[in-house]
């Protein structure tokens, strides 16, 4: 069966429901095609003590500001995921849920979108689809002689999952200082950190706010043709949130260089020196999950799809939303992604011939 629709957004997550907010705005019919059953984007997938890096009121989407949580300064990812079912109902956006994308593909003048039920044809594509669903494992010598449990952070949840183990956990970003964290003041783990560079933890008064004002302040200077000022990465690597500052503070959370190899019952460091290990924890980061775009041929010379804005430069009707800097300073923010998928509306609105401001 065939359907149509103005504009297919893929993805009903954070980008999602804000390209939805502002494409209602435009006056545009447009349906939202989300692979998970339920609301609630990849923070219904998140371990157990995620906290977000600022307080609600700077963590909404546009139109809607998250309300407070009862004794927490910032919330929790089950707040995240009431929020954005609340914001998902209260602005009755088109969302179908347990509808997965498979491909999208030009046909004349429009393109389609085929799912495992059914086809659309659309007018112009959003996609929205995150990272969450495509995580990066490093290939490491050994990675397939370790005879432990291997997971990466899409798998994590709980300390308990690991009473009484040693588990290494690998990556010098926000995730493997957070999950590390967690491990080592739960008390009956015995957590091994190991990065490829020494950690750089931001000044411990950083939070999102101010971090969305650096990545704000980086692309005015960038549109303006001054200097790139670095943007966040100029900072750090990790927010120091209350739990990571309170593991560093203790000296729980001191880093190991990352070790050469990986052996069946743990790792080998540089030295000849070898540890045990009875899990590893890849907070390795992710990667796009673009596939349903591949029959457009989109990805450049590195794989990479070029972009000005949100627009891709090989095809003016699919814009790319919230997968990071390169599609719009902060888009992969709950804060960050308003802005973007207001300029993005707006452009299919332009091309469309229905801009309404």
């Amino acid at each position: 069966m065939t359907q149509h629709a103005d504009v297919v957004v893929i993805g009903g997550g954070q980008a999602g429901l804000a390209a939805g907010y502002h494409l209602r705005r435009q006056g545009l019919d447009f349906v939202i095609l989300d692979a998970d059953p339920a609301p609630g984007g990849s923070w219904q997938h998140m371990w157990d003590s995620l906290r977000l890096f600022s307080p609600a009121e700077h963590s909404s989407l546009p139109g809607r500001l998250m309300p407070a949580r009862a004794g927490a300064t910032c919330p929790d990812a089950g707040h995240v995921v009431g929020y954005l079912t609340d914001y998902e109902k209260r602005y009755d956006l088109p969302v179908r849920h347990g509808t997965r994308v498979d491909a999208v593909r030009r046909d004349g003048g429009r393109l389609l979108v085929e799912t495992g039920t059914g086809t659309w044809r659309a007018r112009a594509v959003v996609s929205a689809t995150g990272t969450w669903s495509r995580p990066f494992l490093p290939a490491v010598p050994g990675r397939g002689v370790f005879a432990g449990r291997q997971l990466h952070t899409v798998g994590y949840r709980r300390p308990a999952d690991f009473a009484g183990q040693r588990v290494l956990v690998v990556g010098g970003g926000n995730s493997g200082a957070q999950i590390a964290a967690d491990l080592a003041l739960d008390g009956h783990v015995e957590v091994v950190w190991v990065t490829r560079r020494p950690p750089r933890f931001l000044a411990d008064d950083v939070d999102g706010r101010a971090l969305f004002d650096v990545a704000t302040a980086r692309r005015r200077a960038l549109e303006e043709g001054r200097g790139d000022t670095g943007g966040v990465a100029s900072l750090g690597d990790i927010v120091a949130v209350p739990p990571v500052r309170a593991a560093r503070d203790a000296g729980l959370l001191v880093a190991k260089p990352m070790f050469s190899r990986l052996t069946a019952g743990g790792v080998r460091w540089a030295d000849g020196s070898r540890s045990g290990a009875d899990a590893i924890v890849w907070c390795t980061g992710f990667r796009p999950a673009l596939a349903h775009l591949a029959p457009l041929n989109l990805r450049g010379a590195r794989g990479h799809i070029p972009t000005d804005g949100t627009r891709a430069l090989g095809e003016p009707r699919v814009h790319l939303l919230g997968y990071g800097d390169w599609t719009g300073p902060a888009s992969a923010t709950l804060i960050g992604v308003g802005r973007p998928a207001r300029d993005a509306a707006r452009a299919i609105a332009y091309l469309l011939g229905d801009q309404v401001y």
